[in-house]
């Protein structure tokens, strides 16, 4: 079976993944919301982890060592720069999405497009992303970095799964 690509991230009610000096702690904070605005059933996060064989991000995601969370998962680190590739890390400083495509034809678990926005936005104007997992922290930053850039192409999706936990609203769709 094809491997899919997937996005999951998180993002303010306005469309923030980060604040304008890359912070995302306002992400993990308590948002004070009532364990009444949960589903049953919440979103399985660690099956999502588990299902996934590979992690792309962008350079700015690995500098802040976000890259640490997945020891288990081939890394790709999308970057400007000519590092050499340790362990699980491998750094594409050429065309990304053609290197993750040519992932994407191999037999294994599912590519998990973790961040930045200019990585993700490189994906969206492909119009290479199979899925879309966003969840909606309940915040208004009023700026920051955008998860959407201008002039991407009209994607159409269906929604599949949506779920509450905690206030947080989850979102899966897949495309249409």
């Amino acid at each position: 079976m094809k491997r899919k690509i997937i996005l999951n991230l998180a993002m303010s009610l306005d469309g923030y993944i980060a604040s304008e000096d890359d912070g995302y702690s306002w992400i993990t904070e308590d948002n004070g919301a009532s364990r009444d605005f949960c589903n049953e059933k919440a979103f399985d996060f660690q099956g999502f982890f588990d299902s996934t064989g590979i992690v792309v991000m962008g350079r700015n995601c690995y500098d802040l060592g976000m890259h640490k969370e997945f020891k288990n998962q081939k890394i790709y680190v999308a970057t400007s720069r000519k590092d050499e590739d340790y362990e699980n890390i491998h750094f594409i400083s050429g065309d990304i999405c053609k290197t993750i495509l040519e992932e994407k034809e191999k037999e294994g678990k599912d590519i998990y497009l973790f961040g930045g926005g200019k990585l993700v936005d490189s994906f969206i104007k492909a119009d290479i992303i199979d899925e879309y997992i966003i969840g909606i922290i309940p915040i208004i930053l009023g700026s920051g970095k955008p998860l959407f850039f201008k002039d991407n192409p009209s994607v159409r999706l269906k929604l599949v799964e949506n779920t509450v936990d905690n206030g947080i609203v989850i979102l899966r769709y897949v495309k249409r």
